[in-house]
């Protein structure tokens, strides 16, 4: 197994501090508790449902200390007026919600209420509260409600605006990390921005030296060179016949001129003429992997590594790096790869795209396309799927693992600052399956590519090191 010379890899920087811990509290306000019933009003004054269901919440001047109603030796208590469950003392009473706000409703209208039952005394409990409003209000006054306690409605609105800027002032005082990013955090996803828009061009302006598949027509010798062997290579080459039946990919290159120039495989059930644009795709998976290793070097932590656990961490990632740059250029409705003048569809002759799907590369990048990710948390699942600490060959693995347990607390942390909860709040676990499912890819592309290479040697240099492919 070849190894990459340390020229791939050099330079440090060191890193910083752990990000800081969890969110705290927000405070809550009260609600209201709705319309109070058979008010009975003077002739010419009308009820307004506005006047009857506002200023629920900072309505009371403080007459006693504010006192939880479960607090105390008693237990919970109860309100003074109906005998419902009681939140505290409210215009100088211990009451209920639904008793302080019709209070302050009744009292704030100065309307003259009559006992429908010609009472006056009617029992007022939480169930005929409702009943009779003349005979609830005579008990609020009767248990010591005041109504000089209620606050105007300027002390209102200037209470309310307290409580919002002292909100304010918790919200500010939080740990970065609670409701942000972390400083930390935004240095190293500004770092990887940073490496990615220098080492990716999404033109692909710069892949120029590549070679093009043989026209169907002008094949021949190419396929007639492949003919299936016999005895014991037979079952091999069945292997290469399945790999290959899948992989059938359309090339269209549009020219500086505006010319276009179409590859599109030929429904040959062999697929041997998948073989006539594997140079091609060894061109342009060469011109990937050189921008890859470029991104990997930007970043500091990366070079902190031995060379030894770099070139270990690029040999394991390198594919998977690869689908994941690939996946920002891809076209969902057209099911291609826009790269530039250069386009790439997979084919399917038998024409049922439901089959097509089964195919675990094409499969991958529809459901990646489908979150529509922003750019930091595709460079940041390129950072978590580079610093894998079970890659073969590496040495400092607690290092590493801590590295990338950095890059996913910042990639959740990202998502919460940035994204809309809660409707992305699996977000992030969808992006860590997605991450599972592109390893697993990893493993079948790479055995898949061995088998080709046995059969059809077509690697470049660099494509051999990334995957250990030996003479012989």
């Amino acid at each position: 197994r070849t190894v990459m010379g340390p020229d791939l890899c050099k330079g440090s920087l060191k890193g910083s501090s752990k990000p800081l811990p969890s969110p705290q509290a927000e405070l809550a306000l009260a609600h209201p508790r709705g319309l109070e019933a058979n008010l009975e009003v003077r002739p010419g004054e009308s009820w307004n449902h506005a006047d009857l269901v506002s200023y629920e919440e900072a309505d009371s001047a403080p007459a006693k200390p504010a006192v939880s109603a479960d607090e105390g030796d008693g237990g919970p208590q109860i309100c003074r007026v109906c005998g419902d469950k009681a939140t505290g003392y409210h215009f100088n009473v211990m009451t209920c919600e639904g008793c302080k706000g019709f209070f302050r409703r009744a009292m704030k209208r100065n309307t003259r209420l009559r006992c429908p039952f010609r009472k006056g005394t009617c029992e007022i409990t939480r169930k005929t509260r409702r009943q009779c409003q003349a005979c609830r209000l005579r008990k609020c006054l009767e248990s010591g409600m005041k109504k000089e306690m209620i606050m105007s409605d300027a002390a209102v609105e200037q209470r309310r605006a307290l409580i919002r800027r002292k909100k304010r002032e918790r919200m500010g005082t939080q740990p970065l990390g609670a409701k942000g990013l972390t400083q930390e955090q935004q240095t190293m996803i500004r770092e990887l921005m940073d490496a990615q828009m220098k080492t990716f061009d999404t033109t692909f302006s710069n892949f120029k030296d590549f070679r093009l598949p043989e026209a169907p027509s002008s094949g021949h010798e190419v396929l007639e060179s492949l003919q299936p062997p016999a005895g014991e290579e037979a079952a091999k080459w069945s292997q290469i016949r399945e790999d290959l039946c899948s992989l059938k990919v359309s090339l269209r290159l549009r020219g500086e001129d505006g010319s276009i120039w179409n590859y599109k495989p030929q429904p040959d059930s062999s697929g041997r003429e998948i073989f006539s644009l594997l140079p091609h795709m060894a061109d342009m998976s060469t011109y990937m992997f050189k921008g890859i290793i470029n991104f990997a070097k930007v970043i500091s932590h990366f070079r902190d590594l031995p060379i030894e656990d770099q070139i270990s961490l690029l040999k394991g990632a390198t594919f998977e790096l690869c689908q994941l740059r690939f996946n920002t250029v891809f076209n969902a409705e057209t099911g291609t790869w826009e790269c530039g003048r250069l386009s790439y569809c997979l084919e399917d002759p038998a024409g049922g795209f439901q089959q097509l799907l089964l195919e675990p590369v094409l499969k991958f990048h529809y459901r990646l396309k489908k979150l529509q990710l922003h750019r930091e948390e595709y460079v940041l699942m390129q950072a978590i799927s580079l610093f894998s600490p079970d890659r073969p060959g590496v040495v400092q693995r607690s290092v590493v693992d801590q590295l990338q347990e950095r890059f996913a607390i910042a990639l959740k942390a990202y998502i919460e600052c940035s994204r809309p909860q809660p409707a992305h709040r699996f977000l992030f676990l969808k992006i860590m399956a997605m991450l599972t499912e592109l390893r697993s890819i990893n493993a079948q592309h790479t055995q898949r590519l061995l088998r080709i290479q046995d059969i059809h040697p077509f690697a470049s240099p660099l494509m051999r090191e990334l995957f250990g492919i030996t003479d012989g």
